[in-house]
């Protein structure tokens, strides 16, 4: 009987040590759920009721500008590296490799990225990126993630890029994933932006973040998480890239653990302080050639 109290402590010890494996961190687990081509114009007209109910239990701006030119390669680059074009060098909207010579280079020889920071600060640290456009392998540095891999085609396997996140969720349980949507931007180039094809889309793709959710709480992981959802650019017509708002203004969705139910946020945003809100969870250091800023405003 008197070894009773000493077990008790002993578990509470090892609870406690459990719980406290990463004290600075906001949450033990962050999600980003990326729609190519999402412009904020169609948010208020769009059916995504998961998308809203995320909105409406977090916080959220309609107003997160992209970096110029507002197109792919170079805003995938900016919300996952911390700075702009200027200083990471990606500057197309298919860049594979810096158009212009990247500031610095971290020890895997690409500018530093928010998944390469996070490597350094927990190398146990399971984390992903999962896509459905190739190029998105080339601005998040993969020798920084434990899996990175693209879906089938999608114009033919609609859910495979959804049932892999929800697999990857449910198997690894991962501390930092990705998963990019190359949808709507192609039927926002095949039908054009601001069309029931895009609003179509946009519905379609509302349900795969309910999956994604979903698979969150099957693994048991869900009031640890943050879930962000977000775009590159958007578009006008059949086109992006240029300097209108319709093309320039993406939504940034924030919810979960640590997460204020703020609604609607007015302080600026940029594509680069994605990255910066996304180390400010995990209690990192941001590199000095970043000049993202976190939006500690979301934060409780």
């Amino acid at each position: 009987m008197k070894k009773l109290p000493v077990l008790a402590m002993f578990l509470a010890m090892l609870c406690i040590s459990a719980c406290s494996k990463h004290p600075q961190w906001k949450a033990e687990h962050v999600f980003i759920i990326g729609l190519d081509g999402w412009g904020a114009y169609s948010v208020e007209k769009a059916d995504m009721p998961n998308v809203k109910a995320l909105m409406d239990s977090g916080c959220y701006t309609l107003h997160k500008r992209s970096v110029l030119p507002s197109s792919s390669a170079v805003n995938w680059a900016s919300m996952f590296m911390g700075a702009g074009p200027e200083l990471h060098g990606y500057t197309d909207w298919g860049s594979q490799t810096p158009e212009l010579p990247s500031r610095v280079l971290n020890e895997n020889g690409i500018f530093p990225t928010v998944f390469s920071e996070l490597r350094k600060a927990a190398p146990e640290a399971e984390m992903g990126v999962l896509y459905e456009w190739e190029g998105i392998k080339y601005l998040v540095d993969t020798l920084a993630l434990d899996h990175y891999a693209l879906a089938p085609d999608f114009t033919q396997n609609p859910t495979a890029l959804c049932d892999m996140a929800c697999r990857y969720i449910t198997e690894k349980k991962p501390v930092l994933s990705a998963f990019c949507f190359d949808n709507p931007d192609h039927v926002g180039h095949a039908d054009g932006h601001d069309t029931p094809a895009y609003y179509d889309k946009l519905k379609e793709l509302d349900g795969y973040v309910g999956r994604i959710v979903e698979a969150i709480k099957e693994a048991g992981i869900y009031d640890n998480s943050i879930i962000i959802v977000t775009a590159d650019h958007g578009g006008t017509g059949t086109r992006h890239g240029g300097k209108s708002m319709a093309e320039m203004e993406t939504p940034f969705i924030i919810a979960g653990k640590n997460i204020r139910q703020g609604g609607a946020f007015e302080e600026s945003m940029m594509q680069f302080d994605c990255a910066s809100t996304v180390a400010a969870i995990f209690g990192l250091r941001q590199p000095q050639v970043w000049i993202g800023r976190p939006m500690m405003q979301v934060f409780e």
